[in-house]
């Protein structure tokens, strides 16, 4: 067996661990479900060590002995409080690293020593020793320091062929940078980087609160600043609030008492809305457009030599960013691996390659199509009802879930008809429609009526669509249960009954289970429903149906009789809790 080398990603906001194994990447989980562990160190009351979320918690109630953020000081001769002790960043930055290497270690079942660990393109000799230091006093062999940039765009190209050149454009917590690289074959050449250690997601964050802030003090006329713990109970709501934003028009943030002025508690309860927080951010956006013109240059190419866009890092979520650089570059960014974790999987990639294990290509799923709705906007220079507004753009991954606000056009609207549509083009009618509702009993209120409608796919590829109307929660949806799915199976019938026609051909032997594929359709769906009602089904209804759904599943196989006999049984008990 060849030695395990792991990949890991240090980041400013979150860190991840990951291994190739039979082939595949895998990013290890770092508890049940989450891949995610937060770069935050404390010191708990009674002295314990805490790491990851445990730490991320405690700092919104002791901030003094808590520690975020600290790849920012990389490279720094400085000393950080926490607790009643002091630390280097290095030794901060091995605390994060060891509980990662035990991560891997009881996933994996065996001793991890050696690991390849990711920095940003623009970290200079210091920060990158100070990475390296971090490793070894995490009882580490530091293999290879690699750039994120490189890291990323292996994960996006592992198994792809063909010399294509990309703008790797990463943007995490606390680190932006941008990179021109040259990918052939199994080499990613980065040919210039540029970038600024001191911008991201964190600076994001300080302009929610600093608007949190100014809001506290005209309502309550009290500077929260002076209070370290609702500081940090602000920081951890801003970042709830950039996230939220991501795929929602609105948000609001709520932190009851925040603190006490005067003897009287202070409650917040501000909303943000999407359009309001791009406006603070769009400074820090144009930052790095600047940055992508000055890597080009030093690449000595232009826009029109930029094959694609490959997006890195949590902050590239913000839809300010890839609406940016599309307009910039005339590119929609590819976005089909999640940016929170593919540098973790290239640093595995390049661990593999240094540790001798080939690896094939890094599997996701993802939607091949762009779904929205249409609303009135300008085409061609006139007032046209039907222009197309994307909320879910092919490659996306799934399961995924976006919002949308859109507003009534005249006085006292009372309905908005909502389109669905599957397609790219401009002019929704030119587009497929794939589903409609109508949204009736707004309430009478002036043009503007916000309206926020949402589009979610889940991992099972079905659409769900609903409108709400913001002031009253009046909402109203539609399922689509084929969206990603070109044709329906009866449609697919359809179609292979056409195409034989013309060729005058008799029905072959193959195509004769044609009640035998509609039976096994009908089944999925009915397994479906059952699965459905089980999330408000009773202790004694669930294992009923739970046992109805195997018995359906086991002979799924089996002759038409023995299916039907299964399927009866499974839809008169669905009839009996439905009534």
């Amino acid at each position: 067996m060849n030695e395990i080398i792991v990949g890991i990603d240090l980041g400013t906001t979150n860190s991840e661990v990951a291994v190739v194994r039979d082939g595949r990447v895998e990013v290890i989980p770092v508890s049940d479900g989450v891949r995610i562990l937060p770069s935050v160190v404390g010191i708990s009351d009674d002295g314990e060590l805490l790491i990851g979320e445990s730490a991320k918690n405690q700092y919104a109630l002791r901030p003094e002995r808590t520690v975020r953020s600290v790849k920012r000081r990389m490279g720094e001769f400085t000393r950080i409080p926490m607790g009643d002790k002091d630390y280097s960043p290095q030794e901060i930055s091995a605390m994060i690293l060891r509980r990662l290497k035990k991560i891997a270690e009881d996933y994996l079942g065996q001793a991890v020593n050696k690991a390849v660990i990711t920095v940003p393109a623009y970290f200079s000799d210091a920060q990158r020793q100070a990475t390296r230091e971090a490793g070894e006093i995490a009882g580490l062999e530091v293999v290879r320091i690699i750039n994120e940039p490189t890291a990323a765009a292996l994960a996006y190209e592992s198994g792809h062929e063909g010399a294509r050149t990309a703008l790797v454009y990463d943007l995490g917590g606390g680190t932006f940078d941008v990179s021109v690289v040259n990918l052939e074959g199994d080499v990613v050449e980065v040919l210039a980087s540029h970038g600024d250690n001191h911008l991201g997601g964190d600076d994001f964050d300080q302009k929610i609160i600093e608007l949190a802030l100014e809001h506290i003090k005209q309502q309550h006329g009290v500077d929260a600043r002076q209070s370290a713990t609702a500081m940090a109970r602000l920081q951890r709501a801003a970042e709830a609030a950039k996230i939220a934003l991501s795929d929602n028009p609105f948000v609001t943030i709520m932190e009851e008492y925040l603190l006490e002025h005067q003897g009287v508690p202070v409650h917040l309860s501000l909303e943000i809305s999407r359009g309001d927080y791009e406006a603070m951010i769009a400074p820090y956006i144009a930052e790095t457009l600047d940055a992508i013109h000055i890597a080009l240059s030093g690449a000595n190419l232009t826009v029109s030599d930029i094959d694609e866009i490959l997006l890195v890092g949590g902050a590239t979520r913000t839809p300010l960013v890839a609406r940016r650089l599309e307009e910039e570059l005339s590119l929609q960014p590819r976005s089909e691996l999640d940016p929170d974790l593919c540098v973790a999987m290239g640093a595995a990639i390049q661990a593999g390659v240094i540790g001798g294990t080939k690896t094939s290509a890094v599997l996701v799923d993802v939607t091949p199509y762009t779904f929205g709705t249409s609303a009135i906007g300008e085409m061609e220079g006139a007032l046209y009802p039907y222009c197309f507004v994307p909320l879910i753009r092919k490659n996306t991954p799934i399961p995924v879930s976006k919002s949308e606000v859109f507003f009534t056009s005249f006085d006292g609207q009372h309905k908005v008809e909502v389109g669905v549509y599957q397609g790219e083009d401009r002019d929704a009618l030119n587009n497929i429609e794939i589903g409609q509702f109508t949204i009736e009993g707004l309430r009478d209120a002036p043009s503007g009526n916000p309206i926020v409608t949402t589009f979610s796919i889940d991992v099972d590829g079905i659409l769900h669509v609903t409108s709400r109307e913001k002031a009253t929660g009046l909402e109203y949806s539609i399922t689509i249960n084929n969206a990603l799915t070109l044709l329906s199976s009866d449609k697919l019938d359809e179609a292979r009954e056409r195409v034989r026609s013309l060729f005058g051909e008799e029905a072959s032997a193959s195509d004769l289970g044609t009640e035998n594929r509609r039976y096994r359709v009908e089944a999925a769906a009915l397994m479906e429903k059952a699965q459905r009602l089980l999330k408000k089904a009773g202790t004694e209804d669930s294992e009923d149906l739970v046992n109805g759904i195997e018995a359906v599943r086991e002979v799924m196989d089996e002759a038409d009789e023995v299916l039907k006999s299964a399927m009866d049984a499974l839809a008169d008990l669905l009839y009996y809790l439905e009534v």
